[in-house]
């Protein structure tokens, strides 16, 4: 598919609940999430991003674009400045680095209704839950992320969306969505999931 949006994974780094291990590195059926993620939107993206503050543990995808946080401790909002900053497109789709089951064809249907609408940034939304690390942001927000990550402000996304135009994409509820959206939070996730897998 051919499009001026770059493809942003982000990536974090070690995470407490698996006892400093990267999520994005974790295997799942014996291949890390992150690989499982980069098989599905290099489909899409000619541009792939990971955003990591541990990019010595990406050496081996080394063929994309690995970038850090200029605002430390910012949390997601850190993470989708640096993609922007780094990235060569009109916006960067942003994905979690621990959604192992991403969904082309609902990747594409998102940036399809980008398209058709006039906004800074796009968020699906699935009943009322929202979900802005699965987002396009265009980049022209570039300048006011850097002003407010730059300011005494509150590093929670939401706080972010009051001050630009965003538009929400409504989906409906169904299993093509639960997967899709599906994060690993802790370990046993990757135990539910694999038996999922296996059982499929």
């Amino acid at each position: 598919m051919e499009n001026n949006i770059s493809g942003v994974i982000l990536a974090g780094g070690a995470n407490k609940r698996f006892n400093g291990q990267i999520k994005a590195k974790m295997p799942v059926n014996g291949r890390s999430i992150i690989s499982r993620m980069i098989d599905t939107i290099g489909k899409i993206f000619r541009e792939i991003i990971i955003v990591t503050n541990t990019p010595g543990e990406f050496g081996e995808l080394g063929n994309h674009l690995i970038v850090s946080d200029h605002f430390k401790k910012a949390g997601p909002l850190g993470g989708i400045h640096a993609a922007l900053k780094a990235s060569s497109g009109e916006a960067c789709f942003v994905f979690a680095g621990d959604m192992p089951l991403l969904d082309e064809a609902l990747i594409i249907n998102q940036i399809e209704f980008y398209r058709m609408h006039s906004c800074d940034v796009l968020i699906p939304r699935v009943d009322k839950l929202i979900e802005p690390l699965h987002a396009i942001y265009n980049s022209i927000i570039l300048g006011d992320l850097e002003e407010y990550l730059s300011g005494n402000n509150d590093y929670a996304v939401r706080e972010f969306f009051k001050t630009i135009n965003v538009i929400y994409q409504q989906l409906s509820i169904s299993e093509g969505t639960g997967k899709a959206f599906t994060n690993i939070n802790l370990p046993s996730d990757i135990l539910a999931l694999e038996k999922m897998l296996n059982a499929s």
